[in-house]
Parts: C-alpha cells; structure tokens; sequence
C-alpha cells in the first residue's frame, strides 16, 4: 500500500525561527495517521526541526538540495552525508525552480540522486512540462525522457526509496492548477511507466505527489483521484493553518 504523503517546501521564504513556529504549531494539530508528513527547510533550520519531529512517527523532515559531489573544496555547496547528519529522512531533487534558475541537467539530477541514496536519504524526484510543452503534446515524452534519464537506471531496491512529485511548471506560482483530470491522466501516466520499467510492486508502491500551486480549496478533489498520492505544497504551506488545511483533506 502506498503512503499519502505532503511535504511543506518553503523554499528561501522564512527565517529560522517562523519555520519553527509553523511545526509547532502543526505537530500538535496533525490527526490524520494515514498521512506522512514532511517538512523541507532550508538547510539552517535542518537538524532543529528534525530533532523537533523525531518523537512523530509520521512526520519527516527533507532538505530542499544537495550536491552532486560527495565532498571537497566547493564553497557553499551542502552534500548529502552533511544532510543525512541532521535527522533529515528526504531530500528533494530536480524541482522545476532548481532545473530553470540553476540548469540542472537530468544526468546532473541522476547524479544527486545517486548522492543521496548512498546515504540512505529517500528521494523526492520532480518532474513536470513547461506550458510550451503541453501546449504543443509533447509533454507525455518530456515526461518519460526526465524519469529514464534521472532515476530509471535503479534497481528495484532503491526505487524503493523514491517518491516521485509532478510538477505542471506553468501552474508553480502562477495561482493555476491543473484540473483534476490533467493531474490524474499524468499520475496515471507516470505509474505505468514504473510498471513498464519495474512491474507492478513498485508502480503500485511509489506514491506519486502533485505538486502545481495546490491549495485547501482544491486539496480534497486532486487527493481523491486514484494515482495522486499527495501533494508538494509551496505557497499554502508557509501558514500552519492553510497546511493543517491541506493535510486534513484526505
């Protein structure tokens, strides 16, 4: 059975202490035992929160980033080992703003991946399509060649550790979502490429998380479709109210 999953992504929006105040505020209130629950901080507030969460069966913590390298002389860099040693559980790679700002390559993206499974840290892999992409049908490929070119050459043991995250790029803060029926035909699109690549048992255990500007007011419906499994929030995270929101709408 697969995990519903949420993960707070707050991306270089809060300070130290107001990413402290939003757990405190959430872990008291969390009902939902069938939700797991992860928080992603910048790399400041890392190892606080994570000694904050420890007692929290369901709720993780996952940091946004890490190098490609396992270490060395790279000024600013954070490698997985340095994350994996602050309780994180998670880390995300290869989100849209990551691939646009700092151009990623999907074999740059492989090699993070590659990073952080050697320090047993579970991977949150994102890909989506540009609206140029959609717009001209070639999103369903785009798709496919980010997923073979990043995270398909695991095996099955290690695809085990990795949740994958859709992500519509033209609906990340731009106040769009896709409708429940685009989301769901991608999810579904996703998992058969899993079962085609690693068969049934892992394409029916990766859960599988939209991530497009989802909000309280649209939680419920995208949550019920069968192949979304949760959701990467940005925005509607950065209150404790509107992500408890969220989180009780499965």
């Amino acid at each position: 059975m697969r995990k519903n999953i949420l993960v707070a992504n707050w991306k270089m929006n809060l300070t130290r202490n107001q990413e402290i105040s939003i757990v405190e505020n959430v872990l008291p209130n969390i009902s939902s035992q069938i939700t797991e629950v992860v928080f992603a901080p910048n790399y400041l507030s890392l190892y606080k929160i994570g000694k904050m969460c420890n007692n929290y069966e369901n709720v993780k913590v996952a940091a946004q980033n890490c190098s490609k390298t396992e270490k060395g002389a790279f000024t600013g860099e954070v490698s997985a080992e340095m994350i994996a040693s602050c309780s994180a559980d998670y880390v995300i790679i290869g989100h849209s703003e990551r691939r646009t700002y700092f151009n990623e390559s999907n074999t740059e993206l492989a090699e993070k991946v590659n990073r952080a499974l050697e320090n047993n840290l579970s991977v949150i892999f994102c890909c989506g399509e540009s609206i140029s992409q959609r717009e001209g049908g070639g999103h369903f490929d785009w798709i496919k060649q980010q997923l073979s070119e990043s995270i398909f050459h695991f095996s099955v043991e290690k695809m085990e550790k990795i949740v994958i995250a859709y992500e519509p790029i033209w609906a990340i803060g731009t106040g769009k979502t896709a409708s429940t029926v685009q989301a769901q035909e991608m999810h579904a699109f996703i998992r058969d490429l899993l079962n085609e690549k690693y068969g049934d048992s892992i394409a029916e255990s990766t859960s599988i998380l939209y991530g497009g500007s989802c909000s309280s007011t649209d939680a419920k419906d995208l949550f019920a479709q069968q192949d979304i499994d949760g959701g990467l929030i940005g925005g509607a995270s950065l209150n404790a109210n509107d992500f408890l929101a969220i989180i009780n709408s499965f």
